[in-house]
């Protein structure tokens, strides 16, 4: 399981880099079936898993502006929320705000 995260996040990390951007945290999900075959399941590499952040705005020490659900979490920090469901809604300007982060990571890592 170790070498295959490696390898793909590497594959990964050195494409984006490529395109631009930094994979600058992700997760992978596993399972072994009852012949211990190693399946990658969920979804990987995607705003809601990954944080990527663009590589020409990147300083060490700083956290840089990224194209994931980070402004998401930021917004719901600056509310007097317990964390606990239900959720608070979130303001068209933030889902708005979210879905263009989204869309500028496909852009900037398929060019559509």
């Amino acid at each position: 399981m170790r070498r295959a995260t490696l390898t793909i996040y590497k594959e990964c990390a050195d494409y984006a880099r490529t395109r631009g951007i930094i994979i600058a945290d992700t997760k992978f999900e596993f399972g072994l079936d009852e012949a211990g075959t190693l399946t990658l399941i969920d979804e990987v590499l995607t705003p809601d898993s990954s944080r990527f952040w663009p590589a020409d705005q990147y300083r060490p020490g700083m956290s840089p502006p990224s194209f994931d659900k980070q402004f998401v979490r930021d917004y719901l920090e600056t509310l007097d929320w317990n964390k606990k469901p239900p959720a608070p809604k979130l303001p068209p300007d933030v889902i708005a705000k979210t879905a263009e982060k989204y869309r500028e990571a496909l852009r900037r890592l398929t060019g559509a």
